[in-house]
Order: structure tokens, then sequence, then C-alpha cells
């Protein structure tokens, strides 16, 4: 069996994506669009007690529905999930969506943070947000308080929202293929570096004092150019889960809504590999996806 092995530190994308950024420095939220070069295979899996998304039953593999569009990632909470509207405006103005009789309708899932506390709890993408942001799509994104890990916050199972979480991406190689994973880290649980053996944001000292439901998540996308059918994307998605829980301790809790999504890119040109590969590869970047996301912010501030 190939061995996965990372790539550098400035991870490059898998080919046929490109990430986008909406930042509201003042307000402290903003989103984030993943767009591929053509339709893509999609599932996801949707885990913890307390999620936010949009679109994300299509996803099911039982579904009758095999592509996508575009991701949406996005601080706001609920609220956020009106930047897809500004995606799919921006994608039908280029023809893009599933063809039903003679329209066509993109098809743009969607993830939320809760960043309401952090900032202006006014301050919400919107419509404009998410066209902005896919005009802003490039092959070279930002990490850290960018996007929709503006606002993000994480340790906070005492109650401290003030070790600030963000958005992070990392590349790894599966086999052949390539996966790259977009996180980002606004969870109730500390956050620990597997490759140093070294927690990057340690839960405060203190009784605990958990904030409410809903306040808190981990939400990433993992695009491949591996061949996926919705079936295997869904298992990947699954698995990626676990670098979620290597990375963020705990995970998965009462209080956070984690949320994975898995989208094979490529058409014709995606590579035959075994799905194992690619599990192992998609929770392994994850994981560095969410450590690098608070790392980013650190290295900012002391820039």
């Amino acid at each position: 069996m190939a061995a996965v092995v990372a790539t550098p530190i400035h991870p490059s994308l898998v080919r046929g994506l490109r990430v986008g950024h909406w930042t509201d420095p003042v307000g402290l939220t903003g989103c984030t669009v993943l767009l591929f070069d053509e339709p893509a295979m999609a599932s996801g899996d949707v885990r913890g007690g307390a999620p936010g998304s949009t679109d994300t039953a299509l996803l099911d593999p039982w579904r009758t529905v095999q592509r996508i569009d575009a991701v949406l990632l996005t601080g706001g909470s609920v609220f956020g999930l009106a930047a897809a509207d500004g995606i799919r405006r921006w994608l039908d103005e280029r023809g893009a969506g599933i063809l039903i009789g003679t329209v066509r309708v993109p098809l743009v899932p969607g993830a939320v943070i809760f960043d309401l506390l952090t900032g202006d709890p006014g301050a919400r993408p919107t419509a404009e947000s998410g066209y902005a942001a896919c005009e802003a799509a490039t092959r070279e994104p930002e990490e850290g308080r960018v996007g929709a890990g503006t606002g993000a916050t994480v340790a906070k199972l005492t109650g401290d929202r003030t070790r600030r979480g963000g958005l992070g991406i990392a590349t790894v190689r599966a086999g052949e293929a390539t996966v790259t994973a977009i996180a980002v880290a606004n969870s109730v649980g500390a956050i620990w570096d597997d490759e140093r053996g070294a927690w990057v944001a340690p839960l405060p000292p203190g009784p605990a004092a958990p904030p409410p439901p809903g306040a808190n998540t981990t939400i990433a996308c993992v695009v491949t150019d591996a061949r996926l059918d919705k079936s295997q994307a869904f298992r990947v998605a699954g698995v990626a889960h676990d670098g979620i829980a290597r990375a963020v301790r705990p995970a998965h809790t009462d209080l956070d809504g984690d949320t994975v999504f898995c989208v094979s890119v490529g058409g014709d040109r995606r590579l035959d590999v075994p799905t194992v590969l690619v599990q192992t590869a998609a929770a392994e970047a994850v994981a560095r996806a969410i450590v690098r996301g608070v790392q980013a912010d650190r290295e900012a501030r002391r820039g």
C-alpha cells in the first residue's frame, strides 16, 4: 500500500479547486466559498449535537442528486446561510447548475459556525458577501482569521471565549491522488497538534462553564481528485471526522455541530486509487488543517 505523505508547510490546492473569502474584520465574521472547475460528486457527514447547515440532505448517498457546484463555509450562524444565495447568483450568471427542464439550478451545500458573540452580533455574511467571496476565489487562499474563520474561537469548555480559532488548509497525498482539507475550528474543545505532540490551544483552568449548544462547531470540506462515487464520498467524509477527533479534544459533543463535506473533482480526469488511502489522507488533512488555522492566527499576530 502506498504511503500517505504530507505536502510542504504552504500547501497547494488539489487541482480543480479554488477558494474565496469574504471577511469583515470589524464585525468579526466572514464566509468562504469552494468553487470547482466543473460540477463535482459530493457527500457529507453531519455529527455533533447542534449543527447548522443547508442542502445537506441532498448529499445523502441514497438521494438522486449526483453533482454539486460549490460549498459554503460561513460564520454568522444560520443568518450566514444567506451567503449561499449570492453564490447561487454568481453561478447562475455563468450557466452553472443542475438542468431541470430548461432551467439550471446551482446546488450549494453549506455549514455554519456560531461567531455572533465574538464581535458585532449584528454583523453577518449576506448574499452580497457570498458573491464577493466567489469573485475573490483563488488558487492561493489565505489562512487564519479570514473568511469563515474570522470570528472563530476554541477551547471554550470553561466558558473562556478568548482563544482564537481560524481557517486552515492542508493538502496530503493519497497514492497518486491528492486530498485538500479546508477546516474552520470553532470548537468547545481544545486544539492538539499530533505532529508536535503539544497543545496549540489548551483549555484554560477553571470549572466547566461551557457555552450553550449551537455556539460551537468545527466544519470542514475535503476535496480530492480521486474517483469516488457518492457512497464512497460519504465514507470518506465519515473517516475525515477522525481528523477532527485527533485535533479537537473533546469533539462531536452535544455543544458542537461538527460537519464534514467530501467532494470528488476532476470529472473524467479523476484518479483510481484505493478508497482507504483517500480516507486515511482525509483524516490527516483535516487534523492538520485545524491546527494550521489556529497557528496561522498566532503567527500573524507575532508578525
